[in-house]
Formats: C-alpha cells, sequence, structure tokens
C-alpha cells in the first residue's frame, strides 16, 4: 500500500460502509448470475432446483471488477466526472452486468428485467443461459465497446476512445493475464500519442490477482520494484493497492483514486493553458487483491480463493454434492442480502442513491453507445480529385497518390472526428498529401529533423498493426471516423481483432438500442503484385479470403482497378455505416482506364461489361474474359488485345469486378447478383476466364452455385513469388497476358486447333520475357511499356 497517502481522508466512516455495502450486493448479483436458476433473495434455503443445470462463469476476477466500478462510481459522483469503464477481463461478465443492473440500465434497456425481484430473477436465470446473454461483457451489456472475450486489446481500445475526447476519462482495467499478451504490452506506449490539451485521459488499472486459468501471471511475480520501473519506463506514474482486509483496501484505493485524478486533471490544465505540450507521466493504478475475493476460501480441502482454483466456478458440483450446496448459501449469505434489497427485492434506498445518475452512470454514458454521438463526415467532392482520362489506359498515375489530396482534404474539413492510421506506411503507401495538412501525432521528444511530428496530428503512425487496429476500433465505437491503411500482406496480422470486430457488428445489429457506427476502412497497398522489391515475405493476398468468412450482412471488399474508381469507392465507404470494408488498391503508377462519370457508374454497378473492350457487339460472346483487381485488369486488357490482333474474329467479352460480392447469390450477400443478373453478364454455357487478385479457389467459393461454373477457370496467386520483376511476377502466377491468352485457345471449343501457331508464340513470347528479366534485371520494355490502344494495330510481340 502506497505509505505516502492519507488513506484516512478520502473516505468517512459512513461512506465506507455505503461503499461497501454496495460492493457486497455487486458481489452477491455476480455469484447469482453463475449459480440460481431460482430463489433469488434466499427467503428460502437453497435447494437442488434452485440450481442452474451448467454452470458457467468466471468467478476469480469478478470481485476486483466490482471493487473497481463502485469506486469509480464514487468519484464520478463526487467530480461530476464524464467516465466510462473498458474491461480487459471481459470475461468477468456477471460483475459488469451486476453493476449495470444496480444502476438501474441493464433495466431500461430491458424492460423485463425490473429491479425487483422478479427482474433479479431473470437477471440470474439469462447469464450464460440458452436464449439468454453471453458470458462476457458482450455488447449486450450497456456501457460496454468491449467484450474481452479475447485478451489483449482493453488498453488500445481504452486509448481510442479517449482521442479527441477531451472532457472523457477512460478507466481501463487490465487483467493481469491480458497483460502477458503482445497487442497489450505494447499498448502501453499509447500515452506517447495522447495530447492532454486535446485528448481526454486514460487512467490504467492493472488488476494482479496472481492467477490464469491454471498457472500464475507473470507481472504478479516479478519483484515490484522491476513492475514499477516496468510502468515508469513506459511513461506512468505506478500507484499500487494492495491488501485483502476490504476496509483497508478501500480506503487506500479511494484516496489513490482521488490523487490519480487529480493529476490528470492538472496534467490538463498545464497541457491547455497555451504553454508548450510535451510527454506527460500519467497515473496508473496497480491493484492487487486475492482471486476469488470474498468466496469460498477452501473446497474439498484445497485453497480456492486466492489461487487459480478461483478463476471460473469455486464450486462446481453444486447440484449433486450437498456440501457444495450448503457451503453456496453460506457464501451468498456472507453478503447479507437481506440488508442490501428490500421487500420487493429492489437495492434499498441508500445503495439506489450511491451511483451516478442518467448519462454520468458509465453504463449509460452515450458515447459507449457510439451511434448516438456518431455525425456525418464533412466530405469534399471526390470528383474534384478526378484522374482525367482521355481515352482507356491514359494516363499512368498511380491510384492511392491521386486519393491522398482527397484524404488530406477529409482531414482539414473534420478536425475532430476523423483519423488516419497505418504502421508506419502512410508515406509509402503514398497518402503522404496528408501531411500537407497535418502531423504524426507524437508528444514524446523531438529531435531537429523529424518528419512531420506533433501533439496535434491526426495521422496515427506506430509500427504495430495491433495498435491501429485497436486505436481506430476504439475510435469508431465511441462516435467517430478513420481509415486504417497497411501493407498488404501484414493486416493479417489483426486478423483475430477483425474477428472480433465483426462478431461486435453482427450481434449489435440485432439491438435495438446499440446504434449503427461507422465503417472500418481498411485501405491495403503495398499489394502482392508490386511487392517485387520485398519479395515472398511480403506477397500475400489472403486477408480478403479471411474477410469474406465473416457475416455477409457486415463484410465488404472492393478491388478498384484505377484512382477514379478508388476516389468513387472510398467516397462510399467513409460515408457507410457499420461495416468492415476492405479496399485493395496499387500504388505504383499504371494506366487508368475510366473516367470519373465511367468510374462512378461502374462503381455503383459493382461489376460490369467494358463495352470499349469487348467485341461481342451485344451478341453472344465465344469467351468471357474476367478481372478483378488493378493489376489482373492490366493482364486481361494486354490478353484482350493480342486476341483481338491475332483471333479477329473471336468474340471477346471483358467484365471488371470492383465489388468482390456482386460474384455471391444475392440469397447470400445484400450486394450479390441474382442468378438471372450473373447468367446475363457471364453468359450460361461459354468459357469464363477470370483474372483474380488472390487465391483463386475465392472466386471459385463465390460462384460455385451459378450455372455456368463449370466453365470458369481463375488464376490469381498461387503462392509463388520471390525478389523479382513485376511482370515475371505475374508469370510465376501463370496470372500474365501470355498465359491467359493460351487459356483462351485451350477452352474455347474448336480454337485449339487452328489457333496451335498462336498459343506457341505465347509460349515462346513468356520464355522471351522470363530471358529478359534474368539478362537485364528488369521487365522487356515491350511488356512495361505496354499502352492500350483502342481498335489499332498491334503493340504486342
Amino acid at each position: 500500500m502506497d505509505t505516502a497517502l492519507d488513506v484516512h481522508r478520502a473516505l468517512t466512516d459512513d461512506e465506507l460502509r455505503r461503499l461497501d455495502a454496495y460492493w457486497r450486493a455487486a458481489n452477491y448479483l455476480t455469484v447469482g448470475q453463475i449459480y440460481l436458476l431460482g430463489n433469488p433473495l434466499l427467503r428460502e434455503p437453497l435447494t437442488r432446483d434452485d440450481i442452474k443445470p451448467r454452470l458457467l462463469g468466471h468467478w476469480g476476477t469478478s470481485p476486483g471488477l466490482n471493487l473497481i466500478y463502485a469506486h469509480l462510481n464514487r468519484v464520478i459522483v463526487a467530480r461530476d466526472l464524464n467516465a466510462m469503464l473498458v474491461t480487459g477481463p471481459g470475461h468477468g461478465g456477471p460483475a459488469i452486468v451486476a453493476n449495470t443492473w444496480l444502476e438501474g440500465t441493464w433495466s431500461e434497456r430491458y424492460h423485463d428485467v425490473a429491479r425487483d425481484e422478479a427482474g433479479m430473477s431473470k437477471l440470474f436465470r439469462q447469464f450464460s443461459f440458452p436464449g439468454g446473454i453471453p458470458s462476457h461483457v458482450a455488447a449486450d451489456v450497456p456501457g460496454s465497446i468491449h467484450e474481452g472475450g479475447e485478451l489483449g486489446y482493453a488498453l488500445s481500445h481504452a486509448y481510442g476512445a479517449a482521442f479527441d475526447h477531451p472532457n472523457l476519462v477512460v478507466a481501463c482495467v487490465v487483467g493481469d493475464g491480458e497483460a502477458e499478451t503482445g497487442p497489450l504490452a505494447g499498448s502501453w506506449l499509447s500515452d506517447v500519442f495522447l495530447n492532454p490539451a486535446r485528448d481526454g485521459a486514460v487512467l490504467p488499472i492493472l488488476h494482479l490477482n496472481g492467477y490464469k486459468i491454471a498457472s500464475p501471471t507473470v507481472l504478479s511475480r516479478i519483484p515490484e520494484a522491476d513492475l514499477l520501473d516496468l510502468m515508469r519506463g513506459s511513461g506512468y506514474q505506478p500507484y499500487v493497492v494492495a491488501g485483502d482486509d476490504p476496509a483497508q483496501v478501500h480506503r487506500a484505493l479511494a484516496a489513490t483514486m482521488d490523487r490519480a485524478l487529480d493529476e490528470i486533471a492538472e496534467i490538463q490544465r498545464r497541457a491547455r493553458s497555451g504553454g508548450v505540450v510535451e510527454r506527460p507521466r500519467w497515473p496508473m493504478i496497480i491493484l492487487r487483491t486475492p482471486k476469488g475475493w470474498t468466496g469460498p476460501r477452501e473446497v474439498d480441502g484445497s485453497q480456492v480463493e486466492g489461487t487459480y482454483r478461483a478463476h471460473q466456478v469455486p464450486l462446481s458440483g453444486v447440484r449433486d454434492n450437498p456440501a457444495h450446496l450448503a457451503e453456496l448459501e453460506h457464501w451468498l449469505r456472507s453478503y447479507r442480502p437481506e440488508e442490501l434489497f428490500d421487500a420487493t427485492g429492489a437495492p434499498v434506498d441508500e445503495l439506489r442513491t450511491l451511483p451516478p445518475r442518467g448519462d454520468r452512470r458509465m453504463s449509460a454514458n452515450p458515447v459507449t453507445n457510439g451511434g448516438l454521438v456518431l455525425r456525418d463526415l464533412t466530405l469534399p467532392d471526390f470528383r474534384d480529385y478526378a484522374v482525367e482520362v482521355p481515352e482507356p489506359g491514359q494516363p499512368m498515375a498511380g491510384a492511392t497518390g491521386a486519393l491522398g489530396p482527397w484524404i488530406r482534404d477529409v482531414i482539414t474539413a473534420n478536425p475532430q472526428t476523423f483519423r488516419l492510421f497505418g504502421p508506419d506506411e502512410v508515406a509509402s503507401n503514398r497518402l503522404g498529401a496528408a501531411f500537407e495538412v497535418t502531423d504524426r501525432a507524437w508528444v514524446a521528444a523531438r529531435v531537429p529533423g523529424d518528419d512531420h511530428l506533433s501533439p496535434d496530428g491526426r495521422v496515427m503512425e506506430v509500427l504495430s498493426e495491433h495498435l491501429c487496429q485497436g486505436w481506430l476500433e476504439g475510435y469508431l465505437l465511441t462516435g467517430r471516423h478513420g481509415v486504417f491503411t497497411s501493407y498488404e500482406a501484414f493486416i493479417h496480422i489483426v486478423d483475430s481483432m477483425l474477428n472480433q470486430h465483426a462478431k461486435w457488428l453482427k450481434v449489435t445489429r440485432a439491438i435495438p438500442w446499440r446504434q449503427p457506427i461507422a465503417s472500418l476502412n481498411y485501405l491495403l497497398s503495398s499489394h502482392v503484385w508490386r511487392q517485387d522489391h520485398n519479395g515472398f515475405s511480403h506477397q500475400d493476398p489472403g486477408f480478403i479470403d479471411h474477410v469474406v468468412n465473416k457475416k455477409a450482412e457486415v463484410v465488404r471488399v472492393y478491388l478498384p482497378p484505377d484512382a477514379n474508381t478508388l476516389l468513387a469507392t472510398m467516397d462510399h465507404c467513409l460515408r457507410s455505416r457499420h461495416y468492415i470494408n476492405v479496399v485493395v488498391a496499387g500504388k505504383q503508377p499504371a494506366p487508368n482506364w475510366l473516367t470519373m462519370t465511367e468510374a462512378i457508374q461502374h462503381t455503383r454497378r459493382g461489376l460490369g461489361i467494358w463495352e470499349w473492350a469487348s467485341n461481342d457487339g451485344g451478341s453472344e460472346p465465344d469467351v468471357v474474359l474476367a478481372c478483378c483487381g488493378d493489376v489482373p485488369t492490366l493482364e486481361a486488357l494486354a490478353a484482350v488485345e493480342l486476341l483481338r490482333q491475332h483471333l479477329p474474329e473471336l468474340k471477346v467479352r471483358l467484365v471488371n469486378v470492383v465489388d468482390l460480392m456482386r460474384l455471391q447469390p444475392a440469397t447470400e450477400h445484400p450486394h450479390g447478383l441474382t442468378d438471372n443478373e450473373f447468367d446475363t453478364i457471364f453468359t450460361e454455357d461459354r468459357p469464363i476466364i477470370f483474372a483474380y487478385h488472390g487465391y483463386p479457389w475465392l472466386i471459385h467459393r463465390l460462384t460455385y452455385r451459378r450455372t455456368n461454373h463449370d466453365n470458369l477457370h481463375v488464376r490469381g496467386y498461387k503462392e509463388e513469388g520471390t525478389t523479382t520483376t513485376p511482370f515475371d511476377m505475374v508469370m510465376l502466377n501463370d496470372l500474365d497476358r501470355f498465359h491467359l491468352v493460351t487459356d483462351v485457345i485451350d477452352r474455347v471449343p474448336g480454337l485449339a486447333a487452328r489457333a496451335a501457331r498462336l498459343r506457341q508464340r505465347m509460349v515462346d513470347a513468356r520464355q522471351s520475357a522470363r530471358d529478359y528479366t534474368r539478362q537485364y534485371g528488369e521487365d522487356d520494355p515491350q511488356v512495361a511499356e505496354w499502352r492500350w490502344v483502342r481498335e489499332t494495330g498491334p503493340t504486342n510481340p
């Protein structure tokens, strides 16, 4: 315990008594949720029939969470504080549910669960019960933005919530098991990016109860001096509260919270008084209390309280073991429920008056239901940023480079509600125009020669995809907007975080009081086909496959073929709500195919026939050449020109796909085409050669129910890569123009015999192109400098 604090000044004896009563009430309600099916107030002795047949939940962390919640309520009332809570040990779900019921918010959201005996019975029954609520702090729980079922993301979510919320204090409980994860370990450095002049504050509370499921936690067993140095080295002033005597811990925690909040207020006062904004030493609390505190001390001769045995359900044989049943009743009665709840089952008056009122309740704070405070972005007209396209294929311009000025102006127009996130790759991905109007957020030391660093920066760059994702999720969940830009191969690092966010979006769509939030927008560049300088380690388009596994109602995938379609796509994504939008676009100079008017139409359709690249003349084609992605589109168009040059009688239809989900049936995805629409575009019986950006099997998976699926042949990434030239990269994976032409020859009935010479020329052209790269270290100019020429002579070998 920190002896520098006068622990007796924070609480009067009466305040201590009431605070302890509130904590006991929350603990009672927590245990009741885990165990009880009936008899919620113990008006009769417990019987087997009062116990749930399946005992689920986590008791070990819950008393600590209840303690923290009660003390946060005290300071919110005393200071009229605008505060919210992020619960890292989200498996302590019954504790947070208990507090929302005590505050009254649960009954306001779920009218059938009133604050009376019948409501308490429903509260107990619904927890981890079929047709009820999950065991974690899920989206069903008012005040939650973070389920915590998967550990590691609490602190990054808390900081994301604090950005641009200057009057908000985000208390964040970090479990000592969670503290062992990589994402959480990196999250301590988030304070380097928090501006005390314009952002809110985060109060980390590291809860050390000593154990995970079956073994000790690392931070609970290292010397306390090392732990304090670890926190100080991360920029915090740690305060330790430790003990197992409730009265002493209450007094110490109250005094420590007061001191921490005083320091936060002083840090913000100094930063907001017009002085130089520097990195402060933010307070944080280390709370050491026994795991499963106030629960059974011993069960069947083994210690439980203060050990890993308290992690989940300390008494597991209650229905069939009379001794366990008696111990459970003793445990529940130790909280003296007759003192805490009146004759109707409602909390007694002095408990009802202890929590904050209205929106000051952490479970009712509007920012925790981000859609309530969400406002539309002010978006500049993306048409004003168009690349002029006098004819298809002209000019050569990088798509993300054209997008950069628009993103720059989005930042300018939305100085408090939009941020750009990226793992040190904003400039690399050609979005450097943002630095014309803002900097990288940075509150640590700066030295001459630093590039665009300032406390007020709107670009959030840190070399951790986990942090970027967590910050952005916290930012979105509390009512703001953003874009996450990353190299395509390394966005996989956040696969699991995306899983959790997708589940959150899916569940909240069915919760009436949860309002839609802004979409999570990924802009992936430096993609698989243009990672020739970094090589195989940087070549992986599989994030798309991962995203498509999620619920169709919340995921969207876009592969714009050029700059204008990228502009139209990103405008759509930033206007959308409650989706995960994945946009893959190249950063290198590339042909541009569509005028802005054409790009808007094409983006709205999601896919379509490019008439200027087709020669089927409105009749049925001999072959459909489809493409999705910028490099596949380039190769498909080069193949079309070769076919037009050497087989002019062949009727070729070129179909480009922007919205990948259009390929699915309408019954499987909201963007899907009906079977009739699909057959109209792709035909019912003609060969389809599909040049795709990613792994070929995904196209088959999306279209396997279509009439003409048996005639579909997909070329894409086959996990072949190295440090090589751009065209050699597509040849390694058989996606090149010459191979596409041979695919057409091989699959159009009757064509093989009469096009044998052309097929041989294509094989020779591939070998010639490869030989050139091996001799000169770059692509043959006849390939690298190829340009689409409408209806003229050949420009290819």
